[in-house]
């Protein structure tokens, strides 16, 4: 697909917007005061392929533990801040890559105003956001209820507010947990603005439930060419919003590498635990992100090696042993307690060849 070409905008050492790559982002629902906790789950999901990361700055104590936080990560480091000017200000002082803020809930023009010109002095990009629920009355009243086309303007119009300070370093985020809404959206702001947008379905849900929404509509914005950056708000732990984000690129096509993983539905033919495997081995794969393989996990020998013959590697279980698969040959069969570990074999042996 073509994407649509936007402003670039930098963000630490990333960059998003132009022809760069559609990057992931999360948030982490530690304390952020709490500067251990913070730093292990950042980690974590650096480990997971996060490639920003948002914290919450309710007080001047999160602020200041920006500090402490950003000398041990290694990914761009964002700062959430609603309502106190104060605390993006200090933020800012305090190390982090770009602030989000939602100019409508800073206060006055003299307060966003300071914000502004303390993110110029760094050279740091806002990120404008705008939520549905959160969407001005006058604009419910213009367009009679929460639209798509309210939330735009109201976007539009907080990027006019900070433009006319003399600023553009800016990426836009517009949110809505109403999936057809949020798509609709994004479709009309691309149309009227050339800065970078931020993309998910907020407030999506439980895992399932919030998988499915967000699969639906990221993929359907994404596949228009819309989107720079994106999230997979769960509510859930945020290695998942990664896990699952990734998947929706990789089945979109922008983002290649890493271990993919097809099984089949069980049947009456199964003779070994399927699920448990197949979940064994979408977490052994994770420390292979940087192979560009497909993994077949199959029930039974009866179809299995026919149907894992596009996977770079397969298992196919039987009773009480299974098949290790290869391009769709038959490499050997192994003990069903042994085949993780002989599927791990080859993809090690795979990455030393490379």
């Amino acid at each position: 697909m073509e994407r649509m070409k936007t402003k670039e905008v930098q963000i630490g050492n990333r960059v998003i917007g132009g022809e760069n790559p559609i990057l992931i982002q999360s948030m982490c629902n530690t304390k952020t005061e709490d500067v251990e906790a913070t730093v292990e789950q950042i980690l974590a999901l650096e480990q997971t392929g996060c490639d920003i990361i948002r914290v919450a700055v309710p007080t001047m104590e999160a602020a200041e533990s920006l500090k402490a936080i950003k000398r041990r990560i290694h990914i761009p480091l964002v700062a959430d801040i609603h309502f106190d000017y104060r605390l993006a200000i200090a933020a800012i002082e305090c190390g982090a890559d770009k602030i989000r803020v939602n100019p409508g809930n800073i206060g006055s023009s003299e307060r966003l105003q300071a914000v502004v010109s303390k993110a110029k002095e760094y050279g740091l990009p806002i990120r404008v956001g705008v939520n549905s629920g959160s969407l001005e009355k006058h604009l419910i009243e213009k367009y009679g209820g929460v639209t798509a086309e309210g939330i735009v303007e109201s976007a539009l119009d907080k990027v006019s507010m900070i433009e006319s300070m003399d600023y553009d370093n800016l990426v836009i985020s517009i949110k809505s947990s109403d999936v057809m809404m949020c798509v609709h959206a994004h479709e009309l702001i691309s149309k009227k603005t050339h800065y970078p947008l931020h993309v998910g379905i907020t407030e999506a849900g439980t895992l399932t439930a919030g998988n499915i929404k967000s699969a639906v509509g990221l993929g359907l914005i994404l596949n228009q060419g819309i989107g720079d950056t994106i999230r997979v708000s769960l509510t859930g732990e945020p290695l998942e919003e990664i896990k699952s984000a990734k998947l929706i690129l990789r089945a979109l096509g922008l983002r290649k590498g890493g271990v993919e993983v097809v099984s089949c539905p069980t049947c009456g033919r199964t003779k070994i635990d399927l699920i448990e495997l197949a979940n064994q081995v979408e977490n052994m794969v994770a420390e292979f992100d940087d192979l560009d393989v497909k993994v077949a996990v199959m029930g039974c020998v009866v179809n299995g090696p026919g149907e894992a013959k596009e996977a770079d590697f397969g298992i196919a279980g039987g009773i009480g042993e299974g098949l290790l698969i290869r391009k769709g040959q038959i490499i050997r069969k192994v003990p069903e307690r042994d085949l993780l570990q002989a599927l791990r074999n080859e993809l090690v042996r795979l990455k030393e060849e490379q």
